[in-house]
């Protein structure tokens, strides 16, 4: 059943309850491990899977020029909605090819997968990753959080782990620069996850 799911399979019909489910928890506090690697602002920041866009509009309040791709429209309009107030550029588009960005001919310093990657099948994640590493600024970071746990019923979700993950980042010529575990960040007892940082190897912009 999940093979033949689309990757964002029940989340349109849910996404009133999701969005405000994602906006109950805070960026700080989902990525509170992790956040001292970020980049300084102002820098160009992608979030693919921006669902809600709590994560988006948090980092485009930090100064950063944000482009949030979601492919879920109910998730979208969601948070275009709650986010009206601040500057993010809204595409439809996923992984694994992001061809919409791809077209956008740009390079990111920072790139957030929060919450995705598990959503994509073992091959998806092989061509995902170097999607991901061709969209990369030299001296860019990619951030990912790998969620561990039973699949809610009509989701479409794989195993991941972070072994694989940052072996398939070597593939791409990724470095991987911290790994750590952590508890589910809305208290689901059932569900933990891996945060994996990943670097592209060059001198990171100055910007500003």
């Amino acid at each position: 059943m999940t093979a033949g799911m689309a990757s964002n399979a029940g989340y349109d019909a849910e996404a009133t309850a999701l969005a405000a489910q994602y906006e109950s928890v805070t960026f700080e506090h989902v990525h509170r491990h992790v956040l001292h690697l970020f980049p300084q602002p102002p820098g160009n920041v992608l979030d693919i899977g921006a669902g809600s866009g709590r994560d988006a509009a948090a980092l485009s309040r930090l100064g950063h020029h944000v482009t949030a791709a979601e492919p879920t429209c109910g998730l979208r309009c969601e948070g275009q909605r709650l986010h009206a107030a601040v500057p993010i550029d809204w595409i439809d588009d996923q992984l694994p090819e992001l061809n919409v960005v791809r077209r956008l001919d740009k390079r990111f310093d920072l790139i957030l997968l929060t919450a995705v990657w598990m959503h994509l099948s073992p091959s998806e994640r092989a061509a995902a990753m170097a999607t991901v590493a061709e969209l990369l600024a030299e001296g860019g970071l990619v951030s990912m959080s790998l969620r561990h746990g039973p699949i809610p019923a009509g989701r479409r979700m794989f195993e991941v782990s972070a072994d694989e993950t940052i072996e398939l980042g070597a593939s791409c010529g990724l470095d991987c620069l911290q790994r750590t575990e952590q508890d589910d960040a809305q208290g689901r007892t059932d569900v933990c996850w891996s945060f994996v940082v990943l670097r592209k190897p060059g001198t990171a912009a100055t910007n500003g």
